[in-house]
This record gives structure tokens, C-alpha cells and sequence, in this order.
């Protein structure tokens, strides 16, 4: 019950993020529970990322994160909105231009090919910064600021069927922090993320910086489901 109506209450708006909540003893005493019933509904709350207890200032409603799904194979604006955010693109440059050496080791050659450069902001908020280099010319004239990478390879016929990515801790660079509009040494996530189509040719090859305030790395296990490795850095 209480869980329920603090989540409708956040859900619907009615309390905005960085919102205080009164204190427990006068919200035990508004849904007529003890103190130990209410505590096990904030955290349930806590846990549901809705809200973020602080010792000796308070509980207050949490900003909104989004979860970075590893067992989907869809862009990541089109992630983000199947979990009901609302999700922006900025395209900083889209032009055609040589691939450094890390995008054409995957390509296997060094063709032209078309450098796309996003920023992702969710709910008005700068979150990923992204570089992609995009195998072929066919989609060096196609606007994608409204559309998915993966939908637009579709429209030209090129069908996606596998990615492997590799996400790494870090911090913002200068660059990074200014587009993201953070402090430098900002946590953040920084991933690799390489796309092949049916015939396993690499499609696209891009480099993204994921702030961590803002995006936390969940997947689902299952015994035939995905698999994961763990690989020591260094």
C-alpha cells in the first residue's frame, strides 16, 4: 500500500525528483503503520531506484536512471524507450571521412566510410555520448536524428544479426565532460560496441562514453540465455 502510492506519486509527477519526503515518523503516522513497516517500503522504493535514502539529511525521490540492457540486440534509443524514457538524439556531424585504425582493424580495410557522431540526452539530459563509424556509404545522406542505426541499415536492406560489445569503467575526459555537460573524472562507462550482418561483415564499429550518474548496467541470466565473461584489464 504504501509502496504503491509513493511509486504512483513519483511515477505520475506528483513528486518530482530531488523532492524531500516528510519525515518517517510523520509518514508512519499518515498511513497509519509503524516504523518498521514504512522503513521496509522505502527501501523497497530505494531498491526500485525510485528513491535515495541519505543518512541525516533524509529520504528524497531519486533522480530517473535508466538501465544499459546487455541482452538485446536494439540501438540504444530505441532501448531506452521500450522502458518508457524519454529519449533525444543530436547529431554533432555526420560526414564521410577515413576510419582511424581501430574502427578499419574491424572493417578490414581502410574505405571511407560514414562517421556519425550523437549525443543521447534522456529526459533533457545529456547521458551518452556516441561515435560511430558506419561500414559503406549507403546511409551517408539519410537524416538519422529520428531514427535507429539498426532501423535505418533495415530501410537500405541490410539486416543486423549479431553485436559484441565491451564496456569498461573510466572517468569523463575534457572533451566528454563538456558535451555531457559534468565535471572532469566524472564516472562513467565507456563502451565498444561492434555490429555484423547476416554474412558476418562488421556494419558498424563505434565507441560510446555512458555517464554513470545517470545509467546503471543490468542483464538477465537464464542457462541457455546470454553469456557473459569476465576478462581482467591490464
Amino acid at each position: 500500500m504504501i509502496a504503491d502510492d509513493l511509486s504512483s506519486k513519483i511515477r505520475g509527477g506528483e513528486l518530482s525528483p530531488g523532492v524531500a519526503l516528510p519525515p518517517q515518523k510523520e509518514l508512519s503516522a499518515r498511513y497509519g503503520v509503524t516504523l518498521a513497516t514504512l522503513r521496509q517500503a522505502l527501501q523497497q522504493l530505494e531498491d526500485d531506484g525510485l528513491l535515495s535514502q541519505q543518512p541525516g539529511r533524509g529520504t528524497f525521490v531519486a533522480e530517473p536512471r535508466a538501465a544499459y540492457r546487455l541482452d538485446s540486440l536494439r540501438g540504444f534509443a530505441e532501448d531506452l524507450r521500450a522502458q518508457g524514457h524519454l529519449v533525444t538524439t543530436q547529431i554533432l556531424g555526420q560526414t564521410v571521412a577515413q576510419p582511424p585504425a581501430w574502427a578499419a582493424a574491424h572493417f578490414g580495410d581502410a574505405d571511407p566510410a560514414v562517421r556519425l557522431e550523437r549525443l543521447r540526452l534522456l529526459a533533457g539530459h545529456p547521458a551518452v555520448h556516441q561515435v560511430s563509424w558506419i561500414h559503406g556509404l549507403e546511409l551517408a545522406e539519410t537524416d538519422l536524428s529520428g531514427v535507429s542505426l539498426y532501423a535505418a541499415l533495415a530501410e537500405h536492406g541490410i539486416a543486423v544479426h549479431r553485436a559484441g560489445e565491451a564496456l569498461r569503467p573510466g572517468v569523463l575526459d575534457q572533451a566528454s565532460a563538456t558535451l555531457l555537460r559534468q565535471p572532469l573524472g566524472t564516472p562513467a562507462f565507456h563502451s565498444e560496441r561492434v555490429t555484423y550482418g547476416l554474412d558476418d561483415r562488421v556494419l558498424v564499429a563505434d565507441r560510446a562514453t555512458i555517464l554513470g550518474s545517470m545509467m546503471e548496467i543490468r542483464t538477465e541470466r537464464e542457462v541457455s540465455g546470454l553469456s557473459m565473461q569476465w576478462v581482467q584489464l591490464g
